[in-house]
C-alpha cells in the first residue's frame, strides 16, 4: 500500500542505497524497502542483503538487458495500487545504471514517482575532492577503447566545469595516461576509490603524479573509483565544437598529414591528437 501518497495507483519509489557502508542506508529508505510490495533491483542477490529487505517483497531483476515486457508488468503492478521500490546495486538509481526506462514509463502512465535520496558516488567524491563545485559535469564511464576515450576526452579538454568520471580501478593507469596526454600533466584531479569502504582512498594531485602513485601501488588498482578532474583554466583554448568544426573542414580540404599539422597548430593539440581527430572526420 502507499506509504506517503493518497493516489489510487501505487508509487514508484526511487531509493538510494549505500555505496559501501550499510550504515549509510537512511531510516526512511529502510522503511520504504520494508513496506514496498515489489523491489526492482539491478541484482536481486545484492539488494536482498539490504536492511529492510526481509523476504516478503517480490524481488524483480531489472537491468540493461531487461525487455519491455518486464517493465510493463511493473507498470501493471503500479496501476493496481502496488508500491514498487527501484534500487541499483549501489548508490542512487539512474546514475550510470539502467533504471531510466521504468521511471520514464511510470511518468507516461501518470504514476507517482518519488525519490528517497541518499548516497551517490559522484556527489560523495565531489564533496571531498577539494576542487570547485559551483559547476560540474558528470561524464560517467568513458569508452573502454583508448582511441574512443581520447576522442571523448578531447571534446572535454576546454570545459571549464569540474569533471566527474566513474572508472573501474583496474583501468586507472590507462585512463590517467590518456587524461595526462589530453588535459596536460599538471591538471589537478582527485582520486576517490572504494568510497565508504574499508580501503577508501582520497588523494588530490596532478594527473601525472596520480598516475605515478597508482602505478607504484597495485592496491590502488582494485575496486571502483571516481576521478574528479579540474576544469580547464585556459580562457584562450578552443572549444571542442570549434575544434571539431575546424577538423571537419581541414579533413575535406587537405591531405591528412597536412590537415593534422594545421589543426594541431590552430587548436593547441598534439600532433597525435590532431591526427586522430582528422582521421575520425576523413571521408571514405
Amino acid at each position: 500500500m502507499n506509504t506517503e501518497t493518497n493516489n489510487a495507483s501505487g508509487t514508484l519509489w526511487v531509493v538510494a542505497t549505500p555505496i559501501g557502508n550499510l550504515e549509510d542506508l537512511t531510516p526512511r529508505a529502510q522503511r520504504i524497502l520494508a513496506q514496498a510490495a515489489v523491489i526492482a533491483a539491478e541484482d536481486t542477490r545484492i539488494s536482498a542483503r539490504l536492511p529492510g529487505v526481509d523476504g516478503t517483497a517480490r524481488m524483480v531483476s531489472l537491468h540493461e538487458h531487461s525487455d519491455e515486457a518486464r517493465i510493463e508488468r511493473l507498470i501493471d503492478d503500479l496501476r493496481a495500487g502496488v508500491d514498487v521500490a527501484l534500487v541499483s546495486d549501489a548508490g542512487t538509481p539512474l546514475i550510470s545504471d539502467p533504471g531510466f526506462q521504468l521511471v520514464s514509463a511510470a511518468h507516461d502512465a501518470g504514476i507517482a514517482v518519488r525519490t528517497v535520496p541518499g548516497p551517490s558516488a559522484a556527489i560523495a567524491a565531489l564533496s571531498v575532492a577539494g576542487l570547485p563545485t559551483d559547476r560540474f559535469l558528470f561524464e560517467g564511464f568513458l569508452p573502454a577503447r583508448s582511441s574512443a576515450r581520447q576522442r571523448r576526452l578531447q571534446t572535454l579538454a576546454a570545459e571549464p566545469a569540474t569533471l566527474i568520471f566513474y572508472v573501474p580501478a583496474r583501468d586507472l593507469d590507462a585512463v590517467l595516461a590518456d587524461m595526462t596526454e589530453i588535459f596536460g600533466p599538471a591538471r589537478q584531479a582527485t582520486l576517490a576509490r572504494e568510497l565508504t569502504k574499508l580501503h577508501e582512498t582520497v588523494r588530490r594531485d596532478s594527473l601525472a603524479a596520480l598516475r605515478e602513485w597508482i602505478a607504484a601501488d597495485k592496491n590502488q588498482q582494485r575496486g571502483e573509483a571516481v576521478l574528479v578532474v579540474a576544469g580547464s583554466a585556459d580562457d584562450n583554448s578552443k572549444s571542442s565544437v570549434e575544434a571539431e568544426t575546424l577538423a571537419r573542414t581541414l579533413a575535406r580540404e587537405l591531405p591528412p598529414s597536412r590537415a593534422a599539422k594545421v589543426l594541431a597548430k590552430l587548436a593547441g593539440m598534439t600532433r597525435k591528437q590532431a591526427w586522430e581527430m582528422i582521421e575520425s572526420f576523413k571521408e571514405g
